[in-house]
């Protein structure tokens, strides 16, 4: 059987998303109009939309089901 390695997260998973999403922008600014830096924009859009969803659905106003 293959061992899974632990790994703690120091940073939550919004803050890992921003971070990527900033990073990626700031990539995708050094490139030139064309499909490799929209596709590097699309990438940071995804991250800021999986950040909004993570934060949803850990809010304290969303409940299960009783």
């Amino acid at each position: 059987m293959v061992k899974r390695r632990n790994l703690q997260q120091t940073n939550s998973l919004k803050e890992r998303l921003a971070s990527f999403a900033q990073n990626v922008r700031r990539q995708a600014s050094h490139l030139p109009p064309g499909p490799e830096r929209e596709q590097m924009l699309r990438r940071a859009r995804r991250a800021d939309t999986a950040a909004h969803l993570d934060e949803w659905v850990n809010s304290p106003g969303l409940q299960s089901p009783k």
